[in-house]
């Protein structure tokens, strides 16, 4: 369970200078950049973003990881919780989805470290990946619900640093099967619309942050 150093360190470098020779630019909003790779295996894409938001970063990172002020901020999540809080964490995570499709839930691990890139800058890189049975013990285990899709096939790294501007710049790769029959319309407005919309979001979650932590 967890991951390597030489995972994070692409991660890392993706920041800089994402990989996208086998990618095509796919749609930008906000300022922020989405490029996509068809996956012939599953027939759905995965996809690769860059964007700036205008907070620090490390107040960025503390907010990405912070699974219940998630839940103050994010309206799609259903249930998000730890179920080892030992990094590498494993998280159980529930998203609503539009009625009148089913909810899909994740089991996954996830790990952060903190680096430092060739101009002495620090990054925060999280990486995600659904959580194997072997990964699993008893108490962090979530037996799958009726009328809930699990989703077993998903993958996520990001990496967040300071901007030139002073905010945050943010890279990430994604790709997940939601299964189940998704229209067309919903995975392109998730891609198109959903991922900018949600850095707009953790924007605005960021600057509320500090409020939020004043009145635990």
């Amino acid at each position: 369970m967890g991951f390597s150093e030489d995972e994070f360190i692409k991660t890392m470098k993706e920041l800089e200078n994402p990989e996208l020779s086998d990618y095509e630019f796919f749609v930008e909003s906000h300022g922020v950049k989405v490029y996509r790779k068809y996956s012939e295996e599953s027939g759905l894409y995965q996809y690769k973003v860059i964007g700036e938001i205008n907070v620090d970063p490390q107040i960025c990172a503390d907010v990405y990881m912070d699974l219940k002020y998630r839940k103050v901020w994010d309206s799609y999540a259903a249930d998000l919780r730890y179920m080892c809080e030992e990094e590498p964490q494993i998280v159980y995570w529930q998203v609503a989805y539009p009625w009148p499709m089913s909810h899909r839930d994740y089991l996954y691990v996830r790990q952060k470290k903190v680096l430092t890139n060739a101009k002495g800058n620090t990054v925060y890189v999280v990486l995600g990946q659904s959580a194997k049975k072997e990964d699993l013990t008893d108490s962090s285990n979530v037996k799958e619900k009726s009328g809930v899709i699990r989703v077993d096939d998903f993958v996520q790294g990001i990496a967040i640093t300071n901007s030139d501007n002073g905010g945050t710049r943010a890279f990430m790769h994604y790709y997940d099967n939601p299964k189940g029959s998704i229209p067309t319309w919903l995975i392109n407005w998730a891609a198109k619309s959903g991922v900018p919309d949600f850095l707009s979001t953790m924007e605005t979650a960021c600057n509320g942050y500090k409020t939020y932590l004043n009145g635990l």
